[in-house]
């Protein structure tokens, strides 16, 4: 019996509408993926700083901005604003390189407006400084001086001595550039002094993790040899029963 063309039809629409919702599911989750992957690509290409030759660097720029604008655009679909505000970076110091200052600081911008959405301390600092930086290349002092002494209250108000130190270097390069260079020269000792008291903290703490190692396998070795003589006693007395 011949079936006739309209059923046929009807048919395949019904089965391809059963699985269009899954179809659209894996295309998009598809799509998705590509973000870390443009991600991964474009961070290979934000070496540039490591070349001497300016046509090559160039490329490689080029290629940064290509690659950090596709991975955006699906970060965006995605809603990942970790994603995003990573490629926001990448695009700002791309720029910032070369010398297209307004780019820089747009997205600098939208990395700051995206840690601030998310409370993030550190990330509100970073941007702050980036943004400091692009505003001392344009000689924009005033308000670099203002971002910096955001980031350094943020800094010492929340105990981020690392944020802190960053933020003090810059403040001596600030200082240098306008010729204040008592100020400039007291951000770089206290720059000094907290990166000093960092490293020995840190040593104090591997120190302290070391001994505590040593302690416990000398623990460790000491029960292993007197259950060791233990079995051996028992053992002994084992065999004088019998």
């Amino acid at each position: 019996m011949k079936i006739p063309v309209t059923i046929i039809a009807i048919f395949l629409l019904g089965i391809g509408k059963s699985f269009a919702a899954p179809l659209d599911t894996l295309s998009i989750t598809g799509k998705l993926l590509k973000a870390p992957i443009y991600s991964q690509i474009a961070n290979g290409y934000m070496h540039y700083d490591t070349i001497t030759d300016e046509d090559k660097k160039l490329m490689y720029q080029t290629k940064a901005i290509k690659y950090t604008m596709l991975a955006l655009h699906y970060f965006s679909r995605a809603k990942d604003s970790i994603g995003l505000r990573g490629c926001f970076n990448n695009l700002s110091r791309v720029y910032r390189s070369q010398k297209e200052y307004s780019q820089a600081k747009w997205f600098a911008l939208q990395s700051n407006a995206i840690s601030r959405a998310k409370g993030d301390v550190s990330g509100i600092i970073s941007s702050l400084l980036d943004i400091a930086s692009i505003k001392m290349d344009i000689k924009d002092y005033p308000l670099a001086i203002s971002d910096l002494n955001e980031a350094l209250k943020l800094s010492t108000k929340n105990h981020l001595n690392r944020a802190e130190s960053a933020v003090q270097l810059r403040f001596a390069i600030l200082y240098n550039l306008t010729n204040n260079y008592d100020k400039g020269d007291v951000a770089l000792k206290r720059h000094d002094f907290i990166n000093d008291s960092i490293r020995k903290h840190d040593e104090a703490v591997l120190a302290a993790r070391i001994k505590a190692e040593e302690a416990f396998e000398n623990k460790k070795k000491f029960y292993t040899a007197n259950n060791v003589k233990l079995y051996n006693n028992l053992y002994f007395k084992r065999i004088a029963s019998l």
